[in-house]
């Protein structure tokens, strides 16, 4: 059986516990303007990118070095018919250990092709996972979104039209 949720995954030199500190340093990698915590079981924090993309997650699951998994409590699109594509999906980060180096595997269980969203959200995801959370973990400086820069070609045409 094949999933269509999204799913990324790469490896780093370093230990899981610096991947899994990485990850719960979301204003280090998603978005400096993250308003909540994002560390502990049962936090919960808010993403807003512009008037385009909004979200409320919370941690569902802390398995400290192995996985966190996020619950999307509300979701707001201004460019799909369906604001709410995303509401009740999961964002699941899973570290493993594979040939001496450190795995993330990254899905988002639930964002599927047959949502509207999906090719931005593809690109999305695929630049702040393999790009600015692997550029954390790796060099402890990742690239997350600032105010008023876009990151993704999509982001970008979403400022121009």
């Amino acid at each position: 059986m094949t999933t269509s949720d999204f799913t990324t995954t790469f490896q780093v030199d370093q230990s899981p516990e610096q991947v899994f500190k990485a990850i719960t340093d979301v204003r280090g990698w998603w978005s400096e303007e993250i308003e909540g915590d994002t560390k502990n079981l049962n936090d919960e924090f808010k993403y807003h990118y512009e008037d385009v993309h909004r979200c409320k997650m919370r941690l569902t699951e802390v398995v400290p070095f192995k996985k966190i998994v996020w619950l999307v409590l509300e979701n707001y699109f201004s460019f799909t018919k369906d604001d709410t594509e995303w509401t009740g999906t999961k964002v699941v980060f899973e570290i493993t250990e594979k040939d001496g180096k450190t795995q993330l595997k990254f899905t988002h269980y639930g964002l599927v092709p047959e949502y509207e969203c999906y090719e931005a959200c593809r690109q999305g995801w695929t630049n702040y996972i393999q790009e600015s959370l692997q550029s954390l973990i790796t060099t402890g400086k990742g690239k997350p979104n600032a105010t008023n820069k876009p990151q993704t070609e999509y982001e970008k045409s979403l400022n121009q039209g």
